[in-house]
């Protein structure tokens, strides 16, 4: 088990979490459930190539959640997020039979002393390509 991070001890650069996130049709699909987002282009590829994408794609909230879920973890009941943001870059295209592995870097960014605040900056790449850009989350710590 990690010790939960203390706050008087986050220095900006800092990497605090690294994860690899796999994704597979069958998550989609349970996502799909979960969110009620049933585009049948998260797990159909006829419909997704039929309007112009290479296949199945991940949803893009499914993505970004589960790539807050890395910072999540690491601060356990440390802080708790206030904000968390990003932009949508590129697709993650998830292979019926591979699925599709998502690689999630955390970095200190930014530390607010008085606010006792840190950002926290995703670096979230799929095959080489950032696929969340500007994905950025607040943690305040008590």
């Amino acid at each position: 088990m990690t010790a939960a991070p203390v706050f008087e001890h986050l220095t900006e650069g800092d990497v605090v979490a690294q994860r690899e996130l796999h994704f597979t049709r069958d998550r989609l699909v349970r996502y799909a459930g979960a969110s009620g987002d049933f585009n049948p282009i998260h797990y159909r590829d006829d419909v997704a190539q039929s309007v112009g994408l290479p296949g199945v794609l991940a949803h893009g909230m499914l993505t970004m959640g589960a790539a807050g879920s890395v910072v999540t973890d690491w601060l356990g009941t440390a802080a708790w997020v206030r904000d968390y943001q990003s932009r949508f870059t590129r697709p993650v295209l998830v292979d019926a039979n591979e699925g599709a592995t998502v690689a999630v870097t955390a970095t200190v960014a930014a530390i607010d002393v008085e606010a006792r605040t840190a950002r926290i900056d995703l670096k979230v790449v799929f095959e080489g390509s950032t696929v969340l850009g500007k994905a950025q989350l607040l943690a305040a710590f008590a």
